[in-house]
Formats: C-alpha cells, structure tokens, sequence
C-alpha cells in the first residue's frame, strides 16, 4: 500500500496539533458542552457528543490552526446529528424537565429559561434552530448537514422562532382590567422561575 508522501514542516506548521485542539477544547468547554447538551438535550448524551468530538479533532484531522474552534464545534455537531438522526417528518419532542431551574447551567434565570425553552423543540427544530440561529451555519450548511432541503431549513426555523416567541406574547399579555406594574412584573420569566408557596 502506498505511503501518503510527508507534509512539509512549513504545511504543518499551519495545521491545527492535538495539543492545540485540546486547549480548544479546554478553553471553550463551556459553550462547547451547552453547544452538545442543546442538540442531544440529554446530559450523558451531551457528555458522550462532548467527548467523541474531542476524540475525533485530536485524531489527525489536518485543520488549519486558525479554523480549529469552530472545526470542534462542527464535530459535535456532526455527532449529536450522529447519535440523534433529526429528520422532518419524525421528528419528536425531547423528554426534558418542565422546570427551566432543573437544567440550570450555573447562568441567570434568563439563560436557563432560554436554555429550557429551547430544549422543548422538537429534535429537528432545536437542530436548526441551534445550527442556523446560534451557531450562524447558512441554510445550504445546515441541508447538507441534516440531509434536507434549504426549503426545510428555512420552514422548521420560522416554525422554531414561532414556538420560542409564543409563550412570550401569551405571558406578556396583561390581563384585561390590570393595569398595575405588580401584573406586569408578574408575568416576567424571573417571576415565572420562582416558587409558588
């Protein structure tokens, strides 16, 4: 079998190493383990996403050095596409708890509850909701990623946008006939987060 000639010292150098892919990693686990836990919205699965694609950067992948945070990022989410298969027409709601406090990942209130809000997507939706919206991918990335159309790509992210605002219209409303600040305070998602005893 023949030998792929050697990569000269000045190509390799511009090439990202595991080491650099390592601190990538290290430097950006935050994001990078939210970024798993919002496509898989499973802890353990977000833990295994996490580590394969660590696993996969430092396995040779010739990147160039400058490209190496967001290569990681793509590979994590090509594995949670992996794990999770996220298809249009069978696409499910993920089991995740109804309390937004339950899935805090130590921010504010305001992050958990948009963090618990978007887990309550359909598999699809959070997908393209996360790769387009969050993550910037163009449509014709996010198709070729999901094995879609850029019409789907387009559709299921309106359709996310519209399930992530509904809830706000509905809360933010007033009741008819109070017009005092206490209702309107009340209806905030921090007052939503709060206990009820």
């Amino acid at each position: 079998m023949p030998r792929k000639p050697p990569i000269s010292t000045e190509t390799s150098q511009s090439y990202a190493t595991r080491i650099e892919f390592c601190t990538a990693f290290a430097e950006n686990m935050d994001s990078m383990h939210l970024l798993s836990f919002l496509l898989t919205a499973d802890l353990a699965k977000a833990e295994e996403c996490f580590v394969s694609g660590l696993e996969d950067c430092v396995e040779g992948t010739y990147v160039f050095r400058d490209w190496a945070q967001s290569w990681a990022r793509r590979t994590i989410i090509q594995n949670a596409i992996r794990m999770l298969a996220p298809r249009k027409k069978h696409s499910t709601v993920a089991d995740v708890p109804s309390d937004a406090v339950s899935c805090s990942f130590r921010r504010t209130q305001d992050t958990d509850y948009a963090i618990a809000r978007i887990l309550r997507l359909e598999h699809f939706e959070r997908f393209v909701f996360v790769m387009s919206v969050l993550e910037g991918y163009s449509d014709q990335d996010c198709s070729v990623l999901l094995g879609c159309s850029r019409q789907d790509v387009g559709e299921t992210r309106r359709r996310a946008l519209l399930n992530l605002a509904e809830p706000d219209r509905l809360r933010t409303a007033a009741p008819s006939g109070c017009g005092s600040s206490d209702s309107e305070e009340a209806q905030t998602p921090e007052a939503q987060l709060e206990p009820q005893f």
